[in-house]
């Protein structure tokens, strides 16, 4: 597992950021945002984070994936 600081500052952020992840049929993802755990792939459960602040996301992938998912992800992850 790897963790990532991401940012969907936006409603269109956060429609590409689901579409990208989906691609990913095999890997879980999880955004924690303070207590709270959703599925990274539910647009409606994130809708439901506070999204003005950054979210974490817990990336559950083999270390062979993990670049191709984190050069994906690239647009949203912060310092990348």
């Amino acid at each position: 597992m790897k963790t990532v600081r991401i940012s969907l500052n936006s409603i269109d952020k956060v429609k590409s950021f689901v579409n990208d992840l989906v691609r990913f049929t095999d890997v879980d993802f999880d955004l924690v945002s303070g207590r709270y755990v959703i599925d990274a792939k539910s647009i409606m459960g994130i809708f439901s984070l506070d999204l003005s602040k950054p979210i974490d996301l817990n990336i559950h992938a083999d270390a062979n994936r993990m670049d191709e998912i984190l050069s994906v992800l690239k647009p949203y992850i912060i310092g990348a």
